[in-house]
C-alpha cells in the first residue's frame, strides 16, 4: 500500500512521552500512530481484537514476548539462521 505524509501537532508532554515510549519499546512514532489508527478503524468497523486477546494461551504468550523484549532476555536470530535452507 502506498504511504502518505500526515503532519500532526501534539502537546509537548505527549511528544516527550511518545519519544521515550518508542525508544524503550524499540519502535517508531509512525508505527505507534499507525497501530493506534488501525485500532480505531477496527473498533469502528466492529473488528475488535477482543476475541483473539480473550484466548488465555495467546494472552500469556503476548505477555511473555513483551516481557522478554522489555527486559532484554529475548534471543535474537539472524535472517540466515531463521530462513536458510
Amino acid at each position: 500500500m502506498s504511504k502518505a505524509r500526515l503532519n500532526i501537532s501534539l502537546d509537548q508532554d505527549l511528544v516527550d512521552f511518545v519519544k521515550v515510549y518508542v525508544r524503550e519499546n524499540r519502535t517508531t512514532v509512525a508505527d505507534v500512530i499507525t497501530q493506534f489508527v488501525l485500532s480505531l478503524k477496527r473498533h469502528a468497523q466492529g473488528e475488535s481484537m477482543e476475541i483473539i486477546l480473550s484466548d488465555p494461551d495467546f494472552y500469556k504468550a503476548i505477555l511473555n514476548v513483551k516481557s522478554t523484549l522489555s527486559d532484554g532476555t529475548a534471543k535474537w536470530h539472524t535472517f540466515e539462521e531463521v530462513f536458510d535452507d
